[in-house]
């Protein structure tokens, strides 16, 4: 199963994310780490990445499709996956669909985990990460609310968007998901 986890920055995506790939045994793909690790190993890609992640800006789609592209390749990730924290524009939900198509892959479902905006404040300062700065969350959460429109109704108009409160248990929203796709 190939599956896109959606909400804004506190939503519980890597919560969620971590518990779906257990329960289903397949691997995550956390885009967060992933920018974290190639900013940290200073790898070109992290150097592009870096200016837009330290403002809590989005890190241009071309980057972060090439991101994808080089992730999506490794062996592990052939057959079935969780994707966290991409795509975030709709654009980027149609270059996912593209580069899917040209490895043979489809995506079977985007996961919306529908937050309140002020939960999803209060969750991301209590995760004290360095990025995680209330001026930093605000500017996340103000770009995911202008783009979250046009990826749900891209996934919503091709039948692939699983709606979910969010503002629930991690176990309560973990079963609501398993039910929706038919595997609980």
């Amino acid at each position: 199963m190939r599956l896109v986890i959606l909400g804004g920055p506190g939503a519980g995506k890597g919560t969620l994310a971590a518990r779906l790939c257990s329960q289903l045994s397949i691997p995550g793909i956390a885009t967060g780490d992933i920018l974290r690790q190639a900013i940290a190993t200073v790898t070109p890609l992290g150097l592009e990445a870096q200016p837009y992640v330290e403002k809590g800006e989005l890190v241009p789609d071309s980057t972060m499709i090439e991101f994808m592209r080089q992730r999506l390749l490794q062996p592990d990730v052939t057959a079935d996956w969780l994707l966290d924290g991409y795509p975030r524009t709709a654009f980027q939900a149609e270059e996912l669909d593209f580069l899917l198509d040209d490895l043979g892959q489809h995506l079977d479902w985007a996961i919306w985990l529908e937050v309140p905006e002020s939960v999803l404040m209060s969750r991301s300062l209590e995760r004290s990460r360095p990025d995680d700065l209330p001026e930093i969350v605000q500017r996340r959460i103000d770009l995911f609310q202008e783009r979250t429109i046009p990826i749900l109704e891209y996934y919503e108009h091709r039948q692939r968007l699983l709606t979910v409160n969010g503002d629930q248990t991690p176990e309560q929203v973990q079963y609501e998901i398993l039910q929706k796709l038919n595997l609980s």
